[in-house]
């Protein structure tokens, strides 16, 4: 390549591209012609990153399910603080460029077909974060394990639109929710004492703990 050649825009260059596009004129108003000549790509280009219109609006979402799987597959010593962690790292990808944000957010509220699309997102980040802890936890109840995924996405996505509303949101807002949640559910990490290894194992725990949970502290205690 010589000096004078320009590098081809990022994905994410394209994403705010096309979602200023959609903001100014409309989604359904808005051709991949145009998004394409906005963002300086052919059109074949785009369908080959993307797909299609409504695509490029969840193109963020996408690579974050990757990250995140990519994430939970590694070896967590708390299966339900990595839970909570996945949810952070989300949160601070969007907190990174919140203007992009809340432009996806905005687009997203205007057109009920991407809406829908949304609530289909949502759900994705719920069943991996579900399957993953009864991988993790081996005779988890799976209402425990749905009920703590919901939960989870269920207060990522109150504190995420606080910030694409406007409001001065730190990743602290987040975390604080999220170590309240474990607490109502027993497993916030660090709730039980370290013992000397020839100690005799008094163990206490909330009623609400789950018993996967109650059974992976007992034998991190006793091994």
């Amino acid at each position: 390549m010589s000096e004078s050649a320009e590098a081809p825009p990022t994905r994410t260059a394209v994403v705010a591209a096309a979602l200023e596009l959609f903001a100014d004129q409309g989604f359904g108003a808005t051709s991949v012609e145009q998004i394409a000549k906005a963002a300086g790509i052919s059109r074949s280009t785009f369908f080959r990153q993307f797909g299609g219109k409504d695509d490029v609006v969840f193109a963020d979402h996408e690579e974050m399910l990757d990250e995140l799987r990519a994430y939970l597959d590694r070896t967590h010593a708390n299966p339900w603080a990595a839970v909570c962690e996945a949810s952070l790292l989300v949160f601070r990808r969007f907190a990174a460029d919140p203007e992009l944000a809340r432009r996806r957010y905005q687009v997203v509220r205007q057109e009920p077909p991407l809406r829908e699309r949304e609530i289909v997102t949502v759900f994705r980040y719920e069943r991996l974060f579900d399957e993953y802890l009864r991988r993790a936890l081996p005779g988890l109840d799976p209402l425990a394990a749905v009920s703590f995924a919901a939960g989870v996405a269920a207060v990522h996505n109150h504190v995420l639109r606080r910030l694409l509303r406007g409001a001065r949101t730190p990743v602290s807002v987040l975390r604080h929710a999220l170590d309240d949640m474990m607490r109502r559910f027993g497993v916030l990490p660090g709730t039980t004492e370290d013992h000397d290894a020839d100690a005799v194992v008094v163990a206490v725990f909330p009623r609400t703990m789950p018993m996967a949970e109650i059974t992976r502290r007992l034998s991190d205690e006793l091994t």
